[in-house]
């Protein structure tokens, strides 16, 4: 979405300049940078922090299969579902608006959520829980998109995608240090009770340093576009979750039958939207560029693959391992630094190397798969963590690469005035990719997993190592990355 600021604020005035005039010079404080990160931080940490803490919630709760996953499925479809209307809030009232009314929302869910007394009350609290970070997560890039400059936007822009991958491993160690410590006989809750100070103070030193932005032209919210993507997402969410606790009863193929339908009519509906001269929610338009649907597709594919990922790793690590919270947290921490390390070196090596590097990238997180189906089936139960560690280390390596190659490409050829769509199209695709993730191959995983856990995690990664190994192919169907590529709209812009 293209932003536009007035005279007065782009270029200030006698007296002292205002905050969004400072700003707008270049003059966002790097703290500014920081607590925006911080802010983005949270939620998506908050995606895959309670993976480790699912037995937790189990034993404390009484919960089903089925309420597990929905705890986590239930968090990331309305989170993919609202983001970009969150993007367009922010643009009509104002950024620093949203980004506050937002997080005070997402503190006072995390309360909810830590404080729940059922497992249904705890999937309620999560499901307000990411539709607040909805709102919240876009006024992030916009406003680094819409007050800094040159080489400051860039480096904010690289912390971003650092933070955010970061954020997804990371997760789960957290969790598993949190569930460890067991506050006060607390147990799991300190994993959403957290959020509160550290959001109450984000939220204090944003509303005195974070300048207020909004577009003086903004998109309209596609409210039918982005109630009937709501609604598919649901349909297809609930049966996938529910229906093998339940024995898929009739109701649960009605569901997936109406999903179907109900996409199939969100289409229709967007297509004569953007006849009409709209902005729809999900542009068919840009969805038939070549690289947006090859790069979508894939993004898609690799989210579901990492979604599951994370779920059963956590699940067979402690459910399978017996190992406590702390160790399944822990478990993760070579995967998490070398995604960090991936992820500050990848856009270096993907302009020097192109699309080669995500394949890889994609060769490379495979190997790491099959290294650690390997070790789990022929070491189980008596796997060490650090039997482990190598092949975690070559995963998460893999997996920044293909990360950052791929957000990359799908916005090669976007035009620049519809850049914000765009990004706002691939992170509501790769947030619904993460849940349904969790929906299918997790439901695989609870099927198997009474036949044998090392069976039912290696029957779940065959699944991920044939997604990889396609996007390993795939990546040559991609836009080659030139000057003009990496030069293309970026997800700020949203």
């Amino acid at each position: 979405m293209t932003t536009t600021t007035s005279s007065s604020s782009r270029h200030g005035g006698a007296a002292a300049p205002s905050p969004h005039a400072t700003a707008r010079a270049g003059g966002l404080h790097p703290l500014g940078v920081l607590v925006l990160l911080a802010g983005a931080f949270l939620p998506i940490m908050d995606f895959f922090i309670t993976n480790v803490a699912l037995p937790s919630i189990d034993a404390s709760l009484h919960a089903s299969a089925s309420s597990l996953e929905l705890v986590i499925a239930g968090y990331g479809v309305v989170y993919a579902a609202l983001l970009v209307l969150g993007g367009r809030l922010g643009d009509r009232y104002g950024r620093r608006r949203v980004f506050l009314g937002a997080l005070v929302g997402f503190v006072l869910a995390s309360l909810a959520c830590g404080t729940a007394p059922t497992v249904g009350t705890l999937i309620a609290a999560r499901i307000v829980q990411g539709a607040t970070a909805a709102l919240l997560i876009p006024q992030v890039l916009a406003t680094f998109h819409h007050v800094l400059e040159g080489e400051r936007k860039a480096r904010a822009v690289a912390l971003y995608g650092a933070t955010s991958g970061i954020a997804a491993v990371l997760g789960q160690l957290v969790g598993g240090l949190l569930v460890s410590a067991n506050i006060a006989g607390t147990t799991w809750r300190p994993i959403f009770l957290v959020n509160v100070p550290i959001g109450v103070m984000v939220l204090l030193v944003a509303a005195r340093i974070v300048p207020d932005t909004r577009s003086h032209h903004p998109v309209g919210i596609d409210l039918p576009g982005t109630v009937l993507f709501a609604a598919t997402l649901t349909a297809l969410l609930v049966p996938l979750t529910e229906g093998h606790s339940l024995g898929w009863p009739w109701w649960t193929w009605l569901l997936i039958a109406v999903a179907v339908v109900l996409g199939a009519v969100t289409y229709v509906v967007e297509t004569r939207a953007e006849h009409r001269g709209e902005v729809p929610l999900l542009p068919p338009s840009l969805l038939r560029l070549p690289s947006m649907s090859r790069g979508l597709a894939m993004v898609f594919a690799f989210s579901v693959g990492f979604g599951a990922f994370m779920f059963v790793f956590a699940l067979t690590v402690q459910n399978g391992l017996h190992a406590d919270a702390l160790h399944g947290g822990l478990a993760i921490l070579p995967m998490a630094l070398l995604f960090f390390v991936g992820s500050l070196l990848a856009p270096r090596v993907i302009t020097r190397f192109g699309r080669a590097a995500l394949t890889v990238g994609a060769v490379v997180q495979l190997a790491g798969l099959a290294s650690l189906v390997t070790v789990l089936s022929a070491e189980w139960p008596q796997v060490d963590r650090w039997d482990m560690a190598g092949p975690l280390a070559l995963v998460g390596a893999g997996q920044s690469m293909l990360f950052a190659g791929l957000f990359r490409s799908v916005l090669a050829d976007v035009p620049t005035h519809l850049g914000g769509v765009g990004g706002g199209v691939l992170i509501t695709l790769q947030q619904s990719g993460l849940a349904l993730g969790v929906a299918t191959l997790g439901t695989l995983y609870l099927s198997l997993a009474p036949h044998g856990v090392s069976q039912a995690f290696a029957g779940v990664e065959y699944v991920q190592m044939g997604i990889v190994a396609l996007l390993a192919v795939g990546s040559a169907a991609l836009p080659r990355f030139s000057k003009a590529a990496s030069a293309a709209p970026s997800v700020v812009d949203a």
